[in-house]
């Protein structure tokens, strides 16, 4: 299923019984809209697992080189990479058994999101898990 405009219910379910979000493309920058966003993650108690092969830590955790490296359950891959470089994150996430793909604002691959539907994970993009979490979650509305 692919989410654009999601319902507020989808969104609410993303986050019921979150276990860890991969963030691929996480800047160990603070100006960095990723690192801005994983911060917030975190603050609102998510596990966040860093994912950027130029780094060994980011936020104080262990950060691995690709999706397949992480050696524990990916429940949402939240990504912040070019469109055109969506289609190989994805493939990975439906690899590890990630059960949510999600596109940050301003990223869209429709092919990205056909593999991803097909293989049954919920793919929301062009959306900021931060805005919509802030919206949906906290304020529940």
């Amino acid at each position: 299923m692919v989410v654009q405009l999601a319902p507020v219910a989808a969104i609410q379910e993303v986050f019921a019984g979150i276990g860890a979000i991969a963030v691929v493309g996480l800047s160990p920058k603070p100006a960095r809209p990723s690192n801005q966003v994983a911060r917030y993650l975190q603050a609102a108690g998510m596990r966040i697992i860093p994912v950027n092969p130029g780094q060994d830590e980011i936020l104080g955790e262990r950060c691995y080189p690709s999706l397949r490296a992480i050696p524990e359950r990916v429940d949402v891959v939240d990504i912040f990479r070019r469109s055109d470089q969506v289609v190989p994150v994805v493939r990975d996430a439906i690899a590890i058994g990630a059960r949510v793909v999600w596109m940050q604002e301003g990223i869209v691959s429709e092919e990205a999101a056909r593999l991803a539907g097909e293989a049954g994970l919920l793919v929301i993009m062009d959306r900021c898990i931060k805005d919509d979490h802030a919206r949906y979650v906290v304020r529940g509305s």
